[in-house]
């Protein structure tokens, strides 16, 4: 898992509506990247209603919300319709993104243990340096601990 001071890893992922986004285009900018397992399952969709609820003081505060999970471009497109998400979610069916910023790992359900989406989320200053990481996320109130820690 990165930790604070580390410099974020690089990554260019399409993000819902086919764009392409890099970490590195958005120097200059704090950057909210959080991974999630799911569009439209019920605890990440509070976690991105949430943000979207909170996006004007986050904005305020100079930084920009990037949605991340595996599912692809056409359903992020659909689950950002629906809840009028206003930040990018961005597709990374490979994991490869997951697996550099130590989101993707083990998990149990029902005794089962399988690989997945590790809740995380970073903030990313604008040198491209992780200055805050919230891990085992709990989507409930989660964008309120983002904003306090951007000093909203």
């Amino acid at each position: 898992m990165l930790k604070v001071g580390d410099q974020a890893p690089e990554f260019e992922l399409q993000s819902d509506g086919g764009e392409t986004v890099r970490l590195r285009d958005l120097r200059g900018k704090k950057v909210i990247l959080y991974f999630y397992p799911k569009d439209d399952t019920p605890g990440c969709t509070t976690e991105a209603c949430e943000f979207r609820d909170r996006a004007p003081q986050i904005e305020r505060e100079g930084a920009v919300v990037l949605g991340v999970s595996p599912d692809s471009v056409a359903s992020h497109d659909k689950f950002k319709a629906k809840y009028e998400l206003p930040f990018a979610l961005l597709s990374d069916p490979d994991h490869v993104v997951a697996k550099k910023y130590g989101a993707w790992g083990a998990k149990k359900m029902y005794g089962k243990t399988y690989q997945g989406i590790l809740r995380t989320t970073f903030v990313i200053d604008e040198r491209g340096k992780i200055e805050e990481v919230f891990e085992k996320v709990k989507a409930k109130g989660h964008a309120d601990q983002v904003v306090r820690a951007l000093g909203g």
